[in-house]
């Protein structure tokens, strides 16, 4: 089978993160290699048009879709799913209208709801500036759109003693948050993820992989628990280098972890994804009761990630994930 990967291309003074798609993407056909599968890889940028063209000359059986934004925005990251779409084209991973509403925040907060999963409250930057009552606790500023934890650190909690301050903060913030940002409730409290991997039968419930906890090493009560952007990519910094991933938990903590995999099942179904997927949770340290902070419908899969951790915690490599979710592509007539 030929398979077209498409991932971001790169621009001149990538960050840290755009630079690990190339990664992910080489990855992602070393393992296809293994399965006998032919490969070729794309970058793909705010030129629609190319890539338009370039399936037409590639004619692939399928593509594999590792595109998690186009010249730099996360908020475009569902057009090539859209696109493919439009052209009949097969590919892996969620489908347009599932990735577009995972990545945008807002848009993610209101289908968990529906679905009767539970996220930390929020506010808009409207919704701050008109706010004359205090917000109790404390208030982390994010991006609506972007991952990979951009414009994120411990800086970004804040108290919410002044609505106005925090709407104030959020503005001088955004060129950071690509543009556009909320305040969520900040949940103190341990945090872990949960990565589904699909049945490879379409239409069957995903595969839970071991979750995950992150341990916040040498954090006090002055520094705010976070996994910003010097713990994912910095690796001079202190947040990097004491952000640990544990698999391993007490006997006690059984309960908890059942409800994880729940919650996780439930969001695949409740945005309808497909392929693979994580889910990131914070358990309210005074209450026990976790929340979804996040739906990526795509994470990462470089070798140095934590979806390839919970693989191979779960004995599964990463030749036998793709197996599954290649199995799970959706069939789409011949194009003429």
């Amino acid at each position: 089978m030929h398979v077209l990967i498409l991932f971001d291309e790169p621009r001149p003074g990538a960050r840290a993160d755009e630079l690990d798609g190339v990664v992910q993407a080489h990855a992602v056909r070393e393992a296809l290699a293994v399965l006998g599968h032919r490969s070729t890889l794309r970058g793909v940028d705010l030129d629609l048009g190319a890539l338009q063209r370039a399936l037409d000359a590639d004619r692939p059986d399928v593509v594999f879709n590792l595109v998690e934004s186009l010249g730099g925005h996360g908020r475009l990251i569902h057009l090539v799913p859209a696109l493919l779409e439009a052209l009949r084209v097969p590919f892996t991973g969620a489908h347009a209208r599932a990735m577009a509403h995972s990545s945008d925040k807002h848009v993610a907060k209101m289908v968990l709801r529906a679905a009767g999963l539970p996220t930390p409250d929020e506010r808009s930057l409207e919704e701050l500036r008109a706010q004359s009552e205090p917000l109790p606790g404390r208030w982390i500023l994010k991006s609506v759109h972007e991952h990979a934890s951009v414009g994120l650190d411990e800086d970004s909690v804040v108290p919410g003693d002044d609505p106005q301050f925090l709407a104030h903060e959020l503005v001088r913030r955004l060129p950071s948050l690509g543009g556009e940002g909320f305040a969520e409730r900040f949940i103190d409290g341990r945090e872990f993820n949960l990565a589904l991997v699909d049945s490879g039968v379409r239409g069957a419930p995903p595969l839970s992989l071991p979750p995950a906890e992150i341990i916040f090493e040498g954090y006090d009560a002055s520094k705010p628990k976070v996994v910003g952007w010097r713990a994912k990519w910095d690796e001079t910094s202190y947040e990097f280098h004491h952000t640990s991933r544990s698999f391993d938990f007490p006997r006690e903590d059984g309960p908890l972890l059942a409800e994880l995999v729940e919650l996780a099942r439930g969001a695949w179904r409740a945005f309808d994804l497909t392929g693979w997927a994580r889910v990131d949770f914070r358990v309210d340290e005074v209450t026990g009761r976790p929340t979804i902070l996040e739906v990526n419908a795509n994470p990462c899969l470089s070798p140095d990630a934590g979806f390839a951790a919970a693989l191979a915690r779960g004995g599964l490599d990463l030749p036998r994930a793709l197996e599954r979710i290649l199995g799970a592509s959706a069939p789409t007539p011949t194009r003429r």
